[in-house]
C-alpha cells in the first residue's frame, strides 16, 4: 500500500503567534530568526497576503537595499517608512549595523509595523540585543518539526517514514521533493552552511570549516574534545572554539553541556554537539545508507530526538528549561537531561533497546526529584508533542 503525501504548504506552528503579534497594538518590531531555507520567506509571504494594510517588502540579498539601509538616518528612512502599515526586511543580517536601523524604525515610525528575518545570529541575535531591548518580539523557525509533519501527512504516513527522516531530515524542500532528497541536501549543505559563515564570521579557512564539520558529524551523540579536534585539524584550540561558535550562530549545530552539581566524579568540562538537522549531518559525511547497514543509527536517533525536542521547547515558549547530558568518570551516563523548577527529567534514547535501561543509582540518589524515560521508536510521540 502506497502512502500519499499532500503537496500543499506545511502549516507552521508559530504562524498563529506571529500573526497575533503582528496585529498587537504595542508590538512595533518582530524578529523571525533561524537557519536558511526553513521557510521564513514563505511564512512572511503568507502573512503579507493576510495583512490588509499597505506593505513594503525588501530583502538584504539585494545590494541596492544593503546600500540604502546601511548606517542610515531618520530622514533617509522617512520615504521608506511613511505611508506603509507594514515594513518587511528579509535577510536583514546582511545589512551592516542593522540593529541601530531597526531601533530607529521602531522609535520614530510607530505607525509602521516592522518584521525582520535573519538566517544567522551574527547580527540579529547578538549586535541588536542592546539597541532593541524592550522593542522586539523574537520568534524562531527551524526545519519542520515532527508535529508539523504529522499534521501535514497524518500520523500513519509520518511514522511509516520515520527512517527517512533520520536519513534525510526535516527541511521543507527535502520533505516536499521525495526521491530527490540527496540532490536537495547537497545544495542545502553548501549554501546553508557557508553563505553567512563566510560573509560574517571570522572564518579564514573554508577548507578547515568543512573538515571540522565532518569531524563533528562523525562524533554526533558523543562527547567532543576541543583538544582532540585541534590535533586532528592541526590548528590551535581557540580556532576550533571560534569556528564551533560560528557554526552555532549560523544555526548549523548546537551544543549540550554537562550537568554537574553534587557528585565529585561528575564530568563537567566536555560538550556534546548536535546538528539541527539529520539530513545536513548525513550530507556532510556523504552517507545515506539505510539504517540496517549503519553503525551510527543510535547517534542518528539521538540527534533526531534532541534536535526535535529543542524545536518543541522553543515553539512551546519553554524558555526556562535547562538542558544537559550527564556522565561520571566511571562511565555512568544519561543521554539527555532537562531541569525545570527544581525537577529533573532524564531520558535515554534507544533506537532498538535490547534491554530496559536503568537510571544510574548515583544520579537517583543525588537528585531525588526526577523522572526517567526511555525514548524508542515505539514511544517517542509524547516526547515531541508541542
Amino acid at each position: 500500500m502506497g502512502i500519499t503525501i499532500a503537496k500543499s504548504m506545511i502549516h507552521r506552528h508559530i504562524e498563529a503567534s506571529v500573526t497575533e503579534s503582528l496585529h498587537a497594538e504595542n508590538n512595533k518590531l518582530i524578529l523571525l530568526l533561524g537557519p536558511r531555507q526553513t521557510g521564513k520567506t514563505t511564512l512572511i509571504e503568507k502573512l503579507m497576503r493576510q495583512f490588509s494594510g499597505k506593505t513594503l517588502y525588501l530583502t538584504g540579498d539585494d545590494p541596492a537595499v544593503r546600500n540604502r539601509l546601511t548606517d542610515v538616518g531618520i530622514e533617509a528612512l522617512r520615504p521608506l517608512m511613511e505611508g506603509y502599515d507594514l515594513f518587511i526586511l528579509d535577510e536583514a543580517q546582511r545589512i551592516q549595523n542593522i540593529g541601530i536601523t531597526l531601533k530607529l524604525m521602531a522609535d520614530h515610525f510607530p505607525q509602521t509595523r516592522v518584521v525582520a528575518t535573519g538566517s544567522s545570529s551574527f547580527e540579529l541575535a547578538n549586535q541588536i540585543n542592546e539597541p532593541l531591548t524592550g522593542r522586539k518580539t523574537e520568534y524562531y523557525l527551524f526545519p519542520v518539526c515532527w508535529q508539523e509533519w504529522v499534521g501535514h501527512t497524518g500520523l500513519f504516513a509520518a511514522e511509516s517514514g520515520l527512517e527517512q527522516r533520520l536519513l534525510y531530515g526535516m527541511y521543507p524542500e527535502v520533505l516536499m521533493q521525495p526521491g530527490k532528497e540527496q540532490e536537495v541536501l547537497a545544495g542545502l549543505a553548501s549554501d546553508n552552511l557557508y553563505r553567512d559563515l563566510l560573509s560574517f564570521a571570522p572564518i579564514r579557512k573554508p577548507e578547515l570549516l568543512e573538515q571540522l564539520l565532518q569531524a563533528l558529524a562523525l562524533q554526533v551523540g558523543s562527547e567532543v574534545s576541543y583538544n582532540e579536534l585541534s590535533v586532528l585539524l592541526k590548528v590551535d584550540k581557540q580556532t576550533v572554539s571560534n569556528y564551533i561558535t560560528a557554526l552555532e550562530q549560523a544555526y548549523v549545530i548546537f551544543r549540550l553541556g554537562p550537568f554537574s552539581r553534587n557528585l565529585r566524579n561528575e564530568i563537567s568540562t566536555t560538550r556534546k554537539v548536535y546538528f539541527y538537522d539529520n539530513g545536513i549531518r548525513n550530507a556532510l559525511i556523504g552517507n545515506f545508507s539505510p539504517l540496517s547497514l549503519r553503525q551510527d543509527k543510535g547517534g542518528l536517533w539521538e540527534n533526531f530526538l534532541i534536535s526535535e525536542r529543542l524545536k518543541r521547547n522553543r515553539y512551546a515558549r519553554r524558555h526556562f528549561v535547562n538542558t544537559y547530558f550527564w556522565r561520571t568518570k566511571q562511565g555512568q551516563e544519561i543521554d539527555y537531561l532537562e531541569e525545570s523548577e527544581g525537577r529533573f527529567a532524564a531520558y535515554e534514547m534507544k533506537w532498538n533497546p535490547t534491554r530496559t535501561p536503568k537510571l544510574p543509582d548515583s544520579f537517583a540518589a543525588a537528585y531525588p526529584a526526577h523522572d526517567f524515560s526511555v525514548i524508542s521508536p515505539e514511544q517517542f510521540r509524547e516526547f515531541l508533542k508541542i
